[in-house]
């Protein structure tokens, strides 16, 4: 397909069907051009995805995938496709301590922010006055630190160790919230990365920390109601349709699985990081030096401990655990029409390269030993049934100077462009990440044809105080 006759639509060919993909398809359609999607597997929805499990025939993902308030882009994809009903909004985090307790951690009513959350941080009473005065300093270091090479900051692991973070603060707090959200562990994440969640996610704006959750399995969301989405706005959808290279005939082309060749007047590469190279021809990769060094970033995995028992073993909709394997705890709906009478949970364990190697069977011993001395519902119920799900390259490591190897949407190749995550986006590897790369790649397409259009949603607004007081 081509644009064929002066004033026709633009084609424009997007080849991968994660969530950086369906973002650029979304709003290319919005914009009238004619997109076709070409998906490698038989689903969407990529890193986002869900499988069945034979078992308990439901739908399962294979992690659980949470935004938050301050994920403005992600909300503004669900509300375009009309998804955004399918999420749960909590208010309230639940820290449980290593003392068993439950410390909740909400917006105060009348506060400002930055100081919304400051009485329940203060409220987290597992650790010692002074440990609680730490962090508040620290907070504030982090929200008065302007701009810096990323390339010349330490780890925030050693930051912390400098600002005079005790271990347990470093490990009851700062590890507790970081590595959740940058999927990676303190000692090999960067300072900036870091910053980024506790000022955007915590501090700029009243609703930001807030957590929002999926009721319905990621392959529902991103793949059948996506694919209806689709057939209603013109996007010619192919999965199990792997593409083979793209290359440069006078115009970008795709050469598909079965050595057809698609000639179209844009092309958006949206596949994961270490893919990316393999598909274009050798003369885009010598006419972008750049792509060689996508080989650079290192992935970190996220294991998901599913779990179901024969009643309910507790009743919060989800939990931060402190000072354990497990992270996190979501109470999850069950997710599909069979028999199986199981109430089903899933433990979240972010950078999880300590569980290489371990046999299953202990791993999901010690976690529901953990469970069971939190909630002593769960040494009395029967375990029914148990999965552990790695995401091997679930998130790009946020290593520091990792923002010098993250190219631009619009590459120097005449009618080619990236999306992902891992493209520069400021954002770590989450969600939002992929939809604003594939929102950018989507106004660097539209640029391309002479039109300018804004799809990137704005950030949460700061109120006066967040203002005065955040650095910029």
């Amino acid at each position: 397909m081509t644009s064929g006759a002066a004033g026709a639509a633009p084609t424009v060919a997007v080849v991968g069907g994660g969530l950086a993909g369906l973002a650029a398809a979304v709003a290319l359609a919005s914009a009238e051009c004619r997109v076709e999607l070409f998906e490698a597997r038989r689903w969407l929805g990529g890193r986002a995805a869900s499988f069945h499990d034979p078992k308990t025939d439901e739908l399962v993902d294979h992690c659980q995938h949470v935004s938050m308030g301050c994920c403005t882009n992600l909300a503004d994809f669900c509300r375009r496709t009309a998804i955004d009903a399918f999420f749960r909004r909590d208010r309230t985090l639940h820290f449980i301590g290593p003392d068993g307790r439950c410390y909740p951690l909400a917006a105060s009513a009348w506060l400002p922010a930055p100081l919304h959350l400051a009485s329940g941080f203060w409220g987290l009473k597992y650790l010692s006055i002074g440990e609680r005065i730490g962090i508040a300093r620290a907070m504030w270091r982090l929200m008065r630190m302007r701009g810096a090479d990323d390339q010349r900051l330490p780890t925030v692991g050693r930051w912390l160790r400098e600002q005079g973070q005790s271990e347990r603060a470093i490990e009851w707090f700062w590890g507790v919230v970081l590595i959740s959200a940058l999927g990676e562990d303190l000692d090999r994440a960067s300072l900036s990365a870091a910053r980024k969640v506790i000022v955007d996610g915590f501090l700029a704006a009243r609703e930001a920390y807030t957590v929002e959750v999926p009721q319905a399995p990621l392959s529902t969301l991103y793949g059948v109601r996506l694919q209806a989405w689709f057939a209603r706005h013109g996007v010619a959808l192919h999965v199990n349709a792997p593409v083979r290279q793209v290359k440069l005939e006078g115009q970008p082309a795709v050469v598909l699985a079965d050595g057809a060749t698609r000639r179209f007047d844009k092309v958006v590469v949206a596949l994961p990081w270490s893919k990316v190279r393999d598909v274009l021809s050798d003369e885009i990769a010598a006419a972008w030096p750049l792509v060689e060094q996508l080989g650079s970033i290192e992935a970190a995995p996220i294991s998901g401990v599913h779990l179901w028992f024969d009643r309910s073993v507790m009743e919060l909709p989800h939990a931060v655990l402190v000072g354990r394997l497990g992270q996190w705890i979501f109470k999850r709906d069950r997710q599909g029409d069979g028999a199986h009478e199981g109430h089903y949970y899933q433990v979240v364990i972010s950078a999880s390269r300590n569980l290489a190697g371990r046999d299953r069977q202990q791993i999901v011993a010690e976690v529901c030993a953990e469970l069971a001395a939190i909630w002593p519902a769960v040494g009395a119920a029967q375990l029914l049934h148990a999965r552990v799900v790695t995401e091997h390259a679930a998130v790009f490591s946020v290593r520091p100077g990792l923002d010098h190897a993250r190219p631009l949407q619009q590459t120097p190749i005449a009618g080619l462009f990236v999306a992902g995550d891992w493209t520069a986006t400021g954002w770590p590897s989450t969600m939002e990440s992929a939809v604003r790369s594939g929102y950018l790649a989507a106004e660097a397409v539209l640029r391309s044809l002479g039109r300018e259009q804004r799809f990137l949603a704005p950030d949460l607004p700061r109120g006066w105080l967040a203002r005065t007081l955040i650095a910029d």
